[in-house]
């Protein structure tokens, strides 16, 4: 039987934002190659608000982006609030969501037979967590799997490495003050990390969203026996589009612009520290009025997306509102100050904004990706999973930012004091000889990033290899 597409890829993310963005946007790289079907599986639930918080960023309207969106049923998971009191950050709140994924093998396995018997070839891409998902594939002759992996080259290096015992010696510099996974994870989350394992063996090879630009270093020792285990690793990222179209008034597709970058219109060109924590952290109240206070202490002006983290299902019930000091946002309007976003705040764009000038952030690798290539300074304060190691990464390797926390062990649980905050801040957004150097590396970072991934770059390069690859 003829049939259109010779060659479909299914992408299949796992259940938690950053995984589910980054792989809807590789998902919209791939679907942009001519005879190459792309489609993007997941529950009901996560596959709507992978699309609802794509911000129309992705146009449905183009004949040149058409990505087929699966949304599977699974039973229904009790979903707790965040605690945002917890010992530790970790969103163990959502563990039952992760766990009802193990639902979702039935039907990819389905959907992968279904597509087997009408294509030449099927190329299965999974998060790495999500390896249990589609551990079928092996058994039809036409399907070959790609393990994707969510964190930098840097975090996954360094976990593969310990855990297989150190296999060879690498710089001591490397090692310095390297964060230790305490009151990263939590036990329940270490053991779903490693039932996925034994199922990623089968892998053809490994994909990344970085480039060889931010982390060639680190992609070279992923390179090396016995870590690469005889796969091919591709460094394709970052994945999310790294122009964006925010200074004007046009609407994408149907998507309206965000009410909050008319505000951003207004300000002076890189006179704005914009502040997000990422979908899977609620602060404590204490630590809220610590950043209010040091926030309005800097005189630097602000825009702060101040949301409770997710619940394993974002759609059901009300999103709890987090309370500031009284008076505080009123203030802080009238003043011209700053704005508070409370509604889903449309990252790329914000980040992309001329004046923009530096982004607080948990540092989960998303947003590290985007913050990178769009050459913005990172003030880094992780909060748990692989960001404590993201941090020094932007901060001590690519040197482009600056860590609020000098020892992730003993801050676990410390409330930052407003002082240390306000510190930070002045000293990255004022001119002063660190401040100055920090943004100079961070907009060459970016604008080498931006070159890497257009016709000819070695980012672009490394894709139309992968392409070709899965096309052959």
């Amino acid at each position: 039987m003829a049939t259109k597409y010779e060659v479909v890829v299914v992408i299949v993310p796992f259940p938690a934002q950053g995984h589910l963005n980054q792989l809807l946007h590789f998902s919209s790289l791939i679907s942009s190659y001519k005879n190459i079907q792309v489609h993007y599986v997941g529950t009901k639930i996560h596959t709507r608000q992978a699309k609802i918080r794509a911000h129309g960023l992705l146009n449905p309207n183009s004949s040149n982006n058409i990505i087929h969106f699966h949304e599977f049923s699974t039973p229904s998971f009790p979903s707790p609030p965040p605690n945002p009191n917890s010992n530790i950050k970790f969103p163990s709140h959502l563990q039952p969501s992760f766990e009802s994924s193990y639902h979702l093998r039935s039907p990819v396995a389905s959907l992968l037979r279904s597509l087997s018997s009408i294509s030449r070839r099927v190329v299965v891409v999974h998060d790495s967590l999500m390896a249990y998902v589609v551990q079928d594939f092996t058994s039809l002759p036409n399907v070959e799997s790609y393990n994707f992996h969510s964190v930098s080259a840097f975090t996954i290096f360094l976990f593969l490495w310990e855990s297989m015992g150190k296999p060879f010696p690498i710089e001591a510099e490397i090692l310095d003050n390297l964060p230790s996974l305490q009151g990263c994870f939590t036990s329940e989350f270490m053991d779903f990390m490693a039932s996925q394992r034994k199922y990623s063996k089968y892998d053809s090879g490994n994909i990344y969203n970085t480039s060889r630009v931010i982390e060639g270093k680190f992609m070279n020792l992923l390179e090396k026996e016995p870590i690469k285990r005889n796969k091919t690793q591709w460094a394709i990222g970052p994945f999310n589009p790294v122009k964006i179209i925010s200074n004007n008034n046009l609407s994408i597709g149907q998507y309206q612009r965000h009410k909050c970058l008319s505000w951003l219109d207004k300000q002076s060109p890189k006179s704005i520290i914009f502040i997000s924590f990422g979908t899977t952290t609620s602060l404590k109240d204490e630590q809220i009025k610590e950043l209010c206070i040091g926030l309005e202490k800097s005189g630097i002006k602000f825009i702060w997306a101040l949301r409770d983290a997710d619940k394993g299902d974002i759609f059901s019930g009300e999103l709890r509102k987090i309370e500031l000091p009284k008076g505080y946002e009123e203030r802080i309007i009238v003043q011209n100050k700053g704005i508070i976003v409370r509604d889903w705040a449309p990252q790329l764009e914000i980040l992309g904004h001329l004046s923009i000038g530096a982004f607080m952030s948990h540092c989960g690798w998303n947003s590290c990706a985007e913050s990178l290539s769009l050459g913005v300074p990172i003030i880094a304060w992780p909060m748990h999973s692989d960001q404590p190691r993201n941090s020094i990464l932007i901060t001590k390797f690519l040197k482009v930012g600056i860590n609020i926390l000098h020892n992730w062990e003993r801050s676990i649980n410390e409330v930052v004091k407003s002082n240390i905050i306000e510190h930070v801040i002045v000293t990255l957004m004022l001119n002063n000889i660190e401040g100055n150097e920090i943004r100079r590396r961070a907009a060459e970072l970016g604008a080498a990033i931006r070159r890497s991934v257009v016709e000819g770059g070695v980012t672009r390069k490394e894709l139309e290899s992968f392409i070709a690859h899965i096309t052959r």
